[in-house]
């Protein structure tokens, strides 16, 4: 029986994704230069501004500015140190910077969507940016994606990677997403919703997300492999 924590291959809902999942048995590859044994980026590559998505250009971009915190854990609670996450989101618009992303909502010259960190001791990450709008996707009649955050990890090395979505509490469009439906059990949905969090909120400045990524185990989020 498919784990109903994850998403399956294919989703009749999710009419893009026809095209984009294997419909054939996996193959096995032999290892190669691709299968490492340790990471492959140290904090020496990760550069100063990466984790703040507000900061990469020369001016300020437009919207809601918002800090994301959590940590990354395995099943036991024991915290995944040193892991890369790599987080990538459309503007304040619903409107991503990739060529392929033609809907009329305008472009941010200030900001371009991605960002990456190391988590620290305790599995820890920070992210500032910019809060995401919703978009329209042509799944099907007046389709709109509710606004999200794409969290990409890597294990020991490129091809280990694992992708899930961080949404934001209370969006009244979560009822209609095929993708954020796909995922069968509403606990396992539920911990991909993102919780306010006063703690993490600077006064005057930003409003603070928590969003906790659990590898495993019976709380575990949710994860595209």
């Amino acid at each position: 029986m498919p784990n109903s924590a994850h998403p399956p291959l294919d989703w009749p809902d999710y009419k893009s994704n026809r095209l984009r999942h294997p419909s054939r048995p996996l193959v096995p590859l032999p290892t190669g230069m691709d299968d490492l044994t340790a990471p492959v980026l140290g904090e020496d590559r990760v550069g100063a501004f990466d984790a703040d998505l507000t900061r990469q250009h020369d001016g300020e971009p437009i919207g809601e500015r918002i800090i994301v915190t959590g940590r990354v854990v395995d099943g036991a609670g024991r915290p995944i140190r040193n892991q890369l996450i790599e987080i990538w989101q459309a503007n304040s618009c619903g409107r991503y910077i990739q060529k392929n992303d033609q809907h009329p909502a305008p472009l941010d010259p200030n900001f371009t969507g991605f960002g990456r960190c190391l988590t620290d001791d305790d599995g820890g990450y920070r992210f500032v940016t910019i809060k995401p709008g919703a978009y329209p996707w042509r799944n099907h009649h007046n389709a709109w994606r509710p606004a999200h955050i794409h969290f990409s990890l890597f294990g020991t090395a490129f091809t280990h990677r694992l992708i899930t979505q961080m949404y934001f509490p209370g969006d009244p469009l979560f009822p209609l997403d095929p993708i954020f439906n796909s995922i069968l059990d509403p606990k396992a949905r539920e911990r991909l919703i993102s919780k306010f969090d006063l703690d993490t909120t600077v006064p005057e400045w930003a409003l603070g997300y928590r969003f906790d990524i659990v590898l495993g185990g019976a709380d575990q989020t949710p994860l595209e492999d």
